[in-house]
Protein backbone atom coordinates (compact mmCIF):
# COMPACT_ATOMS: atom_id res chain seq x y z
CA UNK A 1 0.00 0.00 0.00
CA UNK A 2 3.01 2.26 0.87
CA UNK A 3 4.55 1.78 -2.96
CA UNK A 4 1.02 2.60 -4.50
CA UNK A 5 0.40 5.42 -2.18
CA UNK A 6 3.94 6.78 -3.71
CA UNK A 7 2.79 5.88 -7.18
CA UNK A 8 -0.02 8.04 -7.34
CA UNK A 9 1.80 10.99 -5.90
CA UNK A 10 4.67 10.66 -8.55
CA UNK A 11 1.53 10.44 -11.11
CA UNK A 12 0.13 13.42 -9.49
CA UNK A 13 2.81 15.24 -9.45
CA UNK A 14 3.52 14.80 -12.99
CA UNK A 15 0.19 15.31 -14.05
CA UNK A 16 0.58 18.69 -12.69
CA UNK A 17 3.76 19.22 -14.20
CA UNK A 18 1.97 18.46 -17.60
CA UNK A 19 -0.70 20.76 -16.58
CA UNK A 20 1.68 23.60 -17.19
CA UNK A 21 1.89 23.57 -20.64
CA UNK A 22 4.80 25.96 -22.90
CA UNK A 23 3.11 28.01 -24.70
CA UNK A 24 4.25 30.95 -27.57
CA UNK A 25 3.71 33.58 -25.49
CA UNK A 26 6.19 31.72 -22.41
CA UNK A 27 8.50 30.96 -25.26
CA UNK A 28 8.82 34.63 -26.65
CA UNK A 29 9.35 35.69 -23.35
CA UNK A 30 12.26 33.61 -22.85
CA UNK A 31 13.55 34.91 -25.74
CA UNK A 32 13.31 38.11 -24.98
CA UNK A 33 14.89 37.77 -21.45
CA UNK A 34 18.20 36.01 -23.32
CA UNK A 35 18.05 39.01 -25.51
CA UNK A 36 18.26 41.81 -22.74
CA UNK A 37 20.57 39.42 -20.67
CA UNK A 38 22.65 39.88 -23.76
CA UNK A 39 22.40 43.40 -24.46
CA UNK A 40 23.32 44.02 -20.98
CA UNK A 41 26.58 41.61 -20.91
CA UNK A 42 27.53 43.93 -24.31
CA UNK A 43 27.26 47.25 -22.51
CA UNK A 44 29.66 46.21 -20.18
CA UNK A 45 31.59 46.76 -23.09
CA UNK A 46 30.68 49.21 -25.00
CA UNK A 47 29.63 51.70 -23.01
CA UNK A 48 27.42 53.81 -25.66
CA UNK A 49 25.34 50.73 -26.42
CA UNK A 50 22.42 50.90 -24.17
CA UNK A 51 21.03 53.90 -23.62
CA UNK A 52 18.16 52.83 -20.77
CA UNK A 53 17.46 50.31 -18.40
CA UNK A 54 15.09 50.18 -16.03
CA UNK A 55 14.75 46.28 -15.82
CA UNK A 56 15.05 43.35 -12.86
CA UNK A 57 19.03 43.11 -11.57
CA UNK A 58 18.76 40.21 -12.12
CA UNK A 59 19.41 40.30 -15.66
CA UNK A 60 22.73 41.72 -15.06
CA UNK A 61 25.95 39.92 -16.32
CA UNK A 62 27.11 38.12 -12.82
CA UNK A 63 30.65 37.14 -14.46
CA UNK A 64 33.39 39.41 -14.26
CA UNK A 65 33.95 41.46 -17.58
CA UNK A 66 36.59 39.80 -19.74
CA UNK A 67 39.77 41.84 -20.67
CA UNK A 68 39.05 41.62 -24.55
CA UNK A 69 36.40 42.00 -26.12
CA UNK A 70 34.49 38.90 -26.50
CA UNK A 71 33.78 39.43 -30.67
CA UNK A 72 33.03 36.32 -31.99
CA UNK A 73 31.06 35.15 -28.39
CA UNK A 74 28.61 37.99 -29.14
CA UNK A 75 28.28 36.89 -32.37
CA UNK A 76 27.19 33.76 -32.15
CA UNK A 77 25.25 34.35 -29.42
CA UNK A 78 23.22 37.07 -31.54
CA UNK A 79 22.71 34.51 -34.30
CA UNK A 80 21.89 31.77 -31.73
CA UNK A 81 18.91 34.45 -30.86
CA UNK A 82 17.71 35.11 -34.62
CA UNK A 83 17.50 31.54 -35.36
CA UNK A 84 15.55 31.16 -32.25
CA UNK A 85 13.03 34.22 -33.69
CA UNK A 86 13.28 33.35 -37.12
CA UNK A 87 11.92 29.50 -35.91
CA UNK A 88 9.29 31.27 -33.41
CA UNK A 89 7.62 33.28 -36.74
CA UNK A 90 7.86 30.37 -38.67
CA UNK A 91 5.07 28.39 -36.77
CA UNK A 92 3.12 30.77 -34.59
CA UNK A 93 -0.32 31.86 -35.99
CA UNK A 94 -0.32 34.80 -33.53
CA UNK A 95 0.07 38.54 -35.46
CA UNK A 96 0.58 40.53 -32.25
CA UNK A 97 3.71 37.39 -30.96
CA UNK A 98 4.85 37.82 -34.72
CA UNK A 99 4.92 41.32 -34.88
CA UNK A 100 6.99 41.37 -31.33
CA UNK A 101 9.50 38.68 -32.54
CA UNK A 102 10.02 40.69 -35.55
CA UNK A 103 10.88 43.78 -33.96
CA UNK A 104 13.29 41.72 -31.45
CA UNK A 105 14.66 40.42 -35.00
CA UNK A 106 15.63 43.58 -36.10
CA UNK A 107 16.88 45.33 -33.07
CA UNK A 108 19.16 41.73 -33.32
CA UNK A 109 20.33 42.55 -36.28
CA UNK A 110 21.90 45.75 -35.51
CA UNK A 111 23.48 44.49 -32.61
CA UNK A 112 25.29 42.10 -35.41
CA UNK A 113 26.50 45.11 -36.94
CA UNK A 114 26.93 46.98 -33.60
CA UNK A 115 29.49 44.36 -32.11
CA UNK A 116 31.16 44.20 -35.56
CA UNK A 117 31.78 48.20 -35.62
CA UNK A 118 33.02 48.24 -31.67
CA UNK A 119 35.32 45.99 -32.95
CA UNK A 120 36.87 48.21 -35.57
CA UNK A 121 35.21 46.08 -38.61
CA UNK A 122 33.95 49.27 -40.48
CA UNK A 123 31.14 48.96 -43.11
CA UNK A 124 30.31 51.75 -45.48
CA UNK A 125 28.14 54.38 -44.05
CA UNK A 126 25.31 53.13 -46.04
CA UNK A 127 26.11 49.37 -44.99
CA UNK A 128 25.46 50.52 -41.37
CA UNK A 129 22.30 52.88 -41.25
CA UNK A 130 20.89 49.51 -42.94
CA UNK A 131 22.29 46.96 -40.38
CA UNK A 132 21.50 49.19 -37.17
CA UNK A 133 18.72 50.98 -38.14
CA UNK A 134 16.96 49.01 -41.14
CA UNK A 135 17.25 52.09 -43.42
CA UNK A 136 19.50 53.90 -45.89
CA UNK A 137 19.39 57.36 -46.03
CA UNK A 138 18.97 59.83 -49.50
CA UNK A 139 22.11 60.77 -51.05
CA UNK A 140 22.36 64.25 -52.11
CA UNK A 141 24.80 65.60 -54.06
CA UNK A 142 27.28 68.65 -53.60
CA UNK A 143 25.61 70.44 -56.27
CA UNK A 144 22.17 69.71 -54.51
CA UNK A 145 23.81 72.10 -51.78
CA UNK A 146 25.19 74.48 -54.07
CA UNK A 147 21.84 75.22 -55.63
CA UNK A 148 20.18 75.79 -52.04
CA UNK A 149 23.12 78.33 -51.32
CA UNK A 150 22.01 79.98 -54.48
CA UNK A 151 18.58 80.45 -53.37
CA UNK A 152 19.57 81.42 -49.37
CA UNK A 153 21.77 84.22 -51.72
CA UNK A 154 19.18 85.36 -53.34
CA UNK A 155 16.84 85.58 -50.00
CA UNK A 156 18.79 86.96 -47.69
CA UNK A 157 19.38 91.01 -48.01
CA UNK A 158 22.77 93.09 -47.52
CA UNK A 159 26.48 92.61 -48.13
CA UNK A 160 28.90 90.71 -47.89
CA UNK A 161 29.35 86.23 -48.00
CA UNK A 162 25.79 84.11 -47.36
CA UNK A 163 27.33 83.51 -44.13
CA UNK A 164 28.01 86.21 -43.08
CA UNK A 165 24.61 87.60 -43.76
CA UNK A 166 22.56 84.64 -42.36
CA UNK A 167 24.83 85.24 -39.30
CA UNK A 168 23.62 89.26 -38.88
CA UNK A 169 20.30 87.95 -39.09
CA UNK A 170 20.29 84.69 -36.79
CA UNK A 171 23.06 86.56 -34.02
CA UNK A 172 21.11 89.32 -32.47
CA UNK A 173 18.59 85.70 -31.12
CA UNK A 174 21.52 84.09 -29.17
CA UNK A 175 20.01 83.84 -25.42
CA UNK A 176 22.31 85.78 -23.27
CA UNK A 177 24.46 83.26 -20.69
CA UNK A 178 22.56 83.72 -17.64
CA UNK A 179 18.65 83.53 -18.89
CA UNK A 180 19.47 80.30 -20.80
CA UNK A 181 18.35 78.30 -17.74
CA UNK A 182 14.70 80.53 -17.38
CA UNK A 183 14.34 80.41 -20.58
CA UNK A 184 14.63 76.43 -21.42
CA UNK A 185 12.93 75.61 -18.50
CA UNK A 186 9.86 78.21 -19.54
CA UNK A 187 9.59 76.30 -22.91
CA UNK A 188 9.73 72.73 -21.56
CA UNK A 189 6.64 73.56 -19.59
CA UNK A 190 4.85 75.38 -22.34
CA UNK A 191 5.62 72.13 -24.30
CA UNK A 192 4.45 70.33 -21.67
CA UNK A 193 1.32 72.00 -21.41
CA UNK A 194 0.69 71.47 -25.23
CA UNK A 195 1.82 67.57 -24.81
CA UNK A 196 -1.24 67.00 -21.92
CA UNK A 197 -3.72 68.32 -24.22
CA UNK A 198 -3.30 65.84 -26.47
CA UNK A 199 -1.46 62.87 -24.79
CA UNK A 200 -2.67 61.25 -21.25
CA UNK A 201 0.76 60.77 -19.23
CA UNK A 202 1.44 59.13 -15.85
CA UNK A 203 0.77 61.22 -12.21
CA UNK A 204 4.09 60.60 -10.89
CA UNK A 205 6.27 60.76 -14.17
CA UNK A 206 8.81 63.77 -13.77
CA UNK A 207 12.28 65.11 -14.52
CA UNK A 208 15.43 66.73 -13.08
CA UNK A 209 17.11 69.01 -15.34
CA UNK A 210 20.86 70.04 -15.64
CA UNK A 211 22.93 72.27 -18.10
CA UNK A 212 26.10 70.57 -18.77
CA UNK A 213 29.41 71.61 -20.79
CA UNK A 214 32.01 69.78 -22.53
CA UNK A 215 29.56 67.20 -24.44
CA UNK A 216 29.56 66.11 -28.38
CA UNK A 217 25.71 66.64 -28.33
CA UNK A 218 23.14 69.63 -27.17
CA UNK A 219 20.93 67.75 -25.52
CA UNK A 220 20.33 64.49 -23.93
CA UNK A 221 17.53 62.86 -22.02
CA UNK A 222 18.49 60.22 -20.10
CA UNK A 223 15.95 57.90 -18.80
CA UNK A 224 15.82 56.40 -15.50
CA UNK A 225 12.15 54.26 -15.34
CA UNK A 226 9.40 54.92 -13.35
CA UNK A 227 8.84 57.76 -15.76
CA UNK A 228 11.41 59.85 -14.63
CA UNK A 229 14.51 61.36 -16.73
CA UNK A 230 17.26 63.37 -15.90
CA UNK A 231 17.58 65.89 -19.04
CA UNK A 232 20.97 67.75 -20.09
CA UNK A 233 21.68 70.46 -22.70
CA UNK A 234 25.00 71.15 -23.41
CA UNK A 235 25.81 75.04 -23.19
CA UNK A 236 29.40 74.76 -24.98
CA UNK A 237 27.59 76.94 -27.95
CA UNK A 238 25.63 79.53 -27.92
CA UNK A 239 22.01 78.70 -27.72
CA UNK A 240 19.91 80.56 -30.01
CA UNK A 241 15.73 80.97 -29.00
CA UNK A 242 14.17 78.66 -31.34
CA UNK A 243 16.80 75.96 -29.78
CA UNK A 244 15.16 76.90 -26.46
CA UNK A 245 11.94 75.18 -27.72
CA UNK A 246 13.66 72.40 -30.14
CA UNK A 247 15.99 70.63 -27.86
CA UNK A 248 13.58 71.21 -24.42
CA UNK A 249 10.50 69.70 -26.85
CA UNK A 250 13.02 66.79 -28.04
CA UNK A 251 14.22 66.05 -24.79
CA UNK A 252 11.27 66.14 -23.21
CA UNK A 253 7.34 67.12 -24.51
CA UNK A 254 6.36 65.32 -26.51
CA UNK A 255 9.94 64.01 -27.38
CA UNK A 256 12.22 61.77 -25.45
CA UNK A 257 10.67 61.34 -21.82
CA UNK A 258 6.97 61.12 -23.18
CA UNK A 259 8.36 58.29 -25.93
CA UNK A 260 9.74 56.59 -23.61
CA UNK A 261 7.29 56.58 -20.29
CA UNK A 262 5.02 55.65 -22.94
CA UNK A 263 6.42 52.40 -23.98
CA UNK A 264 7.28 51.60 -20.03
CA UNK A 265 3.20 52.17 -19.07
CA UNK A 266 1.91 49.79 -22.21
CA UNK A 267 4.38 47.25 -23.29
CA UNK A 268 6.51 46.92 -20.31
CA UNK A 269 4.23 47.72 -16.99
CA UNK A 270 0.73 47.00 -18.61
CA UNK A 271 2.21 43.71 -20.59
CA UNK A 272 5.17 42.44 -18.94
CA UNK A 273 7.26 42.60 -22.30
CA UNK A 274 10.80 42.86 -20.78
CA UNK A 275 12.51 43.99 -23.59
CA UNK A 276 11.17 47.35 -23.45
CA UNK A 277 12.90 47.44 -20.27
CA UNK A 278 16.26 47.75 -22.20
CA UNK A 279 16.77 50.47 -24.90
CA UNK A 280 19.53 49.70 -27.34
CA UNK A 281 21.02 53.21 -28.86
CA UNK A 282 22.30 52.01 -32.02
CA UNK A 283 18.81 50.46 -33.31
CA UNK A 284 15.72 51.00 -35.51
CA UNK A 285 14.20 52.20 -32.11
CA UNK A 286 16.22 55.10 -32.28
CA UNK A 287 14.95 56.42 -35.63
CA UNK A 288 11.18 56.46 -34.44
CA UNK A 289 12.76 58.09 -31.20
CA UNK A 290 14.44 60.47 -32.79
CA UNK A 291 12.41 61.31 -35.79
CA UNK A 292 9.31 61.38 -33.28
CA UNK A 293 11.17 63.61 -31.23
CA UNK A 294 12.31 66.18 -34.03
CA UNK A 295 8.69 65.87 -35.37
CA UNK A 296 7.08 66.60 -32.25
CA UNK A 297 7.92 70.22 -32.27
CA UNK A 298 6.24 70.99 -35.36
CA UNK A 299 3.07 68.90 -33.49
CA UNK A 300 2.66 71.37 -30.47
CA UNK A 301 3.57 73.84 -32.40
CA UNK A 302 2.16 74.22 -35.46
CA UNK A 303 2.30 76.80 -38.13
CA UNK A 304 3.48 79.98 -36.98
CA UNK A 305 2.99 79.07 -33.11
CA UNK A 306 6.87 78.69 -32.47
CA UNK A 307 7.62 81.94 -33.35
CA UNK A 308 4.70 83.74 -31.85
CA UNK A 309 5.25 82.09 -28.16
CA UNK A 310 9.05 83.25 -28.72
CA UNK A 311 8.03 86.72 -29.82
CA UNK A 312 5.23 87.09 -26.94
CA UNK A 313 6.68 84.83 -24.15
CA UNK A 314 10.69 83.50 -24.51
CA UNK A 315 12.07 86.77 -26.37
CA UNK A 316 10.81 88.87 -23.13
CA UNK A 317 11.58 86.57 -20.70
CA UNK A 318 14.95 86.65 -21.71
CA UNK A 319 15.55 90.63 -21.92
CA UNK A 320 15.88 90.26 -25.86
CA UNK A 321 14.62 92.98 -28.72
CA UNK A 322 11.54 91.12 -30.89
CA UNK A 323 12.44 93.02 -33.96
CA UNK A 324 13.33 91.04 -36.70
CA UNK A 325 11.81 87.24 -35.21
CA UNK A 326 9.95 87.04 -38.42
CA UNK A 327 12.74 87.37 -40.62
CA UNK A 328 15.06 85.30 -38.11
CA UNK A 329 12.45 81.97 -38.36
CA UNK A 330 11.63 82.38 -42.53
CA UNK A 331 15.75 82.65 -42.90
CA UNK A 332 15.39 79.46 -40.48
CA UNK A 333 12.70 77.66 -42.98
CA UNK A 334 15.04 78.25 -45.96
CA UNK A 335 17.66 77.10 -44.32
CA UNK A 336 16.69 73.63 -43.22
CA UNK A 337 16.95 72.54 -46.70
CA UNK A 338 20.28 72.08 -46.35
CA UNK A 339 19.39 69.72 -43.22
CA UNK A 340 20.95 66.66 -45.26
CA UNK A 341 24.33 68.19 -45.31
CA UNK A 342 25.66 66.69 -42.47
CA UNK A 343 24.66 63.49 -43.10
CA UNK A 344 26.52 63.79 -46.56
CA UNK A 345 29.63 64.75 -44.54
CA UNK A 346 28.80 61.67 -41.98
CA UNK A 347 28.60 59.23 -45.10
CA UNK A 348 31.84 60.43 -47.25
CA UNK A 349 33.81 61.03 -43.59
CA UNK A 350 32.90 57.63 -42.42
CA UNK A 351 33.99 56.29 -46.07
CA UNK A 352 37.09 57.94 -46.18
CA UNK A 353 36.37 60.47 -49.28
CA UNK A 354 36.64 63.67 -46.86
CA UNK A 355 39.72 64.28 -44.66
CA UNK A 356 38.85 65.34 -41.59
CA UNK A 357 39.96 69.38 -42.43
CA UNK A 358 38.10 68.70 -45.69
CA UNK A 359 34.76 67.73 -43.34
CA UNK A 360 34.80 71.10 -41.13
CA UNK A 361 35.10 72.75 -44.82
CA UNK A 362 32.13 71.12 -45.83
CA UNK A 363 30.11 72.02 -42.58
CA UNK A 364 30.70 75.12 -42.45
CA UNK A 365 30.06 75.91 -46.23
CA UNK A 366 27.09 74.10 -46.20
CA UNK A 367 25.48 73.76 -42.97
CA UNK A 368 26.31 77.63 -42.20
CA UNK A 369 28.67 76.85 -38.87
CA UNK A 370 31.21 78.55 -37.60
CA UNK A 371 34.35 76.57 -37.61
CA UNK A 372 33.87 75.93 -33.77
CA UNK A 373 30.80 74.64 -34.17
CA UNK A 374 31.72 72.97 -37.32
CA UNK A 375 34.12 70.96 -35.09
CA UNK A 376 31.29 70.02 -32.40
CA UNK A 377 29.49 68.89 -35.38
CA UNK A 378 32.19 66.87 -36.44
CA UNK A 379 32.65 65.69 -32.71
CA UNK A 380 29.30 64.28 -32.73
CA UNK A 381 29.94 62.24 -35.78
CA UNK A 382 32.76 60.79 -34.84
CA UNK A 383 31.41 59.17 -31.47
CA UNK A 384 27.58 58.54 -33.02
CA UNK A 385 28.58 57.80 -36.56
CA UNK A 386 25.70 57.13 -38.60
CA UNK A 387 23.54 58.04 -35.80
CA UNK A 388 23.23 61.62 -37.49
CA UNK A 389 20.68 59.65 -39.66
CA UNK A 390 17.86 59.47 -37.50
CA UNK A 391 17.47 63.04 -36.87
CA UNK A 392 16.58 64.31 -40.24
CA UNK A 393 15.62 60.98 -42.27
CA UNK A 394 13.54 59.72 -39.01
CA UNK A 395 11.83 62.91 -39.03
CA UNK A 396 11.10 62.66 -42.78
CA UNK A 397 9.51 59.23 -42.25
CA UNK A 398 7.43 60.11 -39.41
CA UNK A 399 5.83 62.98 -40.95
CA UNK A 400 5.37 60.58 -43.88
CA UNK A 401 3.89 57.92 -42.24
CA UNK A 402 1.48 59.99 -40.39
CA UNK A 403 -0.22 62.98 -42.92
CA UNK A 404 -0.08 59.83 -45.50
CA UNK A 405 -2.45 58.11 -43.24
CA UNK A 406 -4.64 60.97 -42.54
CA UNK A 407 -2.74 62.60 -40.00
CA UNK A 408 -2.91 66.37 -42.76
CA UNK A 409 -2.11 69.60 -40.66
CA UNK A 410 -5.63 70.43 -41.09
CA UNK A 411 -6.69 66.77 -39.58
CA UNK A 412 -5.33 67.66 -35.78
CA UNK A 413 -7.33 64.71 -33.89
CA UNK A 414 -6.03 62.40 -36.60
CA UNK A 415 -2.57 63.53 -36.50
CA UNK A 416 -2.26 62.92 -32.69
CA UNK A 417 -3.90 59.78 -32.47
CA UNK A 418 -1.64 58.50 -34.98
CA UNK A 419 1.59 60.76 -33.31
CA UNK A 420 0.82 58.51 -30.06
CA UNK A 421 0.58 55.41 -31.31
CA UNK A 422 3.80 55.50 -32.55
CA UNK A 423 4.81 56.50 -29.66
CA UNK A 424 3.36 53.44 -27.28
CA UNK A 425 3.89 50.25 -29.93
CA UNK A 426 6.93 48.42 -30.95
CA UNK A 427 7.10 50.12 -34.68
CA UNK A 428 10.45 49.39 -36.92
CA UNK A 429 11.21 52.20 -39.75
CA UNK A 430 10.50 49.50 -42.74
CA UNK A 431 7.01 49.68 -41.62
CA UNK A 432 6.79 53.11 -41.88
CA UNK A 433 8.42 53.06 -45.30
CA UNK A 434 5.77 50.41 -46.82
CA UNK A 435 2.97 52.96 -45.52
CA UNK A 436 4.56 56.21 -47.46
Amino acid sequence: MKNVGQILFLLLLVGCTLSVKETPQNTLDQIATEYVKLALAIGEYDEAFIDAYYGPDSLKPVNQKQEVFPKDSFLLTTKNLQKKIKSFTETTENDTLAHRANFLLAQLNAFEMRIKIFSEDYPTFDEETQGLFGVTAPTFTKEHFDQVLRNLDQALTGNGTIKERYDNIVDKFIIPAEKVDTVLKTAISESKRRTLEHIFLPENEHFTFELVKDKPWSGYNWYKGNYTSLIQVNTDLPIYISRAIDVGSHESYPGHHVFNMLLEKNLFNEKGWIETSMYPLYSPQSLIAEGSANFGIEMIFPGEEKAQFCKEVLLPLAGMDTTGISNYFNVLKLKSDLSYAGNEVGRRFLNGALTEDEAIEWLQKYTLRDEESAEKSLSFTKNYRSYIINYNYGKDLVQNYIESNGGTPDNPEKRWELFTWLLSNQVLPTGLIEKE
